[in-house]
């Protein structure tokens, strides 16, 4: 077997893709055996990691890209910015606390959860992003294909699971215990961030159950950072009225 094959028996592509050029250099720089596995062997090592990265991010399922550096904290109370900061430091992960962001649409939940799912794949952690009324949708398909074990098992291997959403559908009663049951089992095995536009008290509303709703609120919000992100204006709303003005000189 030559290189190429032993390095694809290996799976190490980027010392297959790379050696001959990598050899050449080696050769005009009078760069010596030990220089010269060591960069090949650092290269394949920051393919994988950028491969594993890109793993994570696809495995996630964000419905779009959204980053820490691009969310305007100034549009938030100064009281926040420890906060944000705190929660930016991912210790909430290794410490599988939950997050809930409550606010009216607009108010920033969905891009500040996904920024900090984002950057969670980036540190190496397992995300998994889902709207609620999608992971309804999907729990009922699993009950109904025996196979709602294999999905709570793969529910809770994920380091953070990021739930959208929650507020604008209601659920019948199988839905409800259908994912009691399932946030249930994945207390205390991972972290959740939740983003809604009802406070507690009008989850009954979603429930359409005061023992379900508050058996979920008593789960969810135990050890969990609660943030109000209500504005005035929501994003959206500043965008309309910046439109207009630009659109009128």
């Amino acid at each position: 077997m030559n290189i190429e094959q032993l390095a694809s028996t290996m799976k190490l592509s980027y010392i297959r893709d790379n050696y001959k050029t990598t050899a050449q250099e080696a050769r005009h720089t009078n760069m010596d055996y030990e220089a010269f596995l060591e960069t090949l062997l650092k290269n394949e090592l920051e393919r994988r990691s950028e491969n594993s990265t890109k793993r994570r991010i696809r495995t996630a399922k964000f419905p779009l890209k959204k980053y820490l550096e691009d969310f305007d904290r100034t549009k938030y109370n100064s009281d926040f910015s420890a906060k944000f900061k705190e929660l930016e430091s991912l210790q909430f992960i290794q410490n599988k606390e939950n997050i809930i962001l409550i606010g009216a649409p607009g108010a920033g939940k969905t891009h500040y959860a996904i920024a900090l799912g984002m950057k969670a794949c980036l540190a190496g952690m397992s995300v998994l992003f889902t709207s609620v009324p999608n992971l309804i949708i999907e729990l009922k398909e699993a009950l109904s294909q025996n196979q709602l074990t294999i999905y709570k098992r793969k529910f809770e291997k994920f380091d953070l699971v990021i739930l959208d959403e929650l507020g604008y559908i209601s659920f019948d009663q199988a839905g409800c215990e259908i994912l009691f049951n399932l946030l249930s089992n994945r207390s205390d095995k991972g972290s959740i961030i939740i983003t809604t536009n009802l406070v507690f008290e009008r989850w009954v509303e979603i429930f359409k159950d005061t023992m379900i709703t508050g058996a979920i609120v008593d789960r969810l919000a135990h050890k969990a950072h609660i943030l109000d992100m209500s504005r005035e204006n929501s994003h959206r709303f500043e965008e309309t009225l910046n439109w207009i003005k630009n659109s009128n000189p």
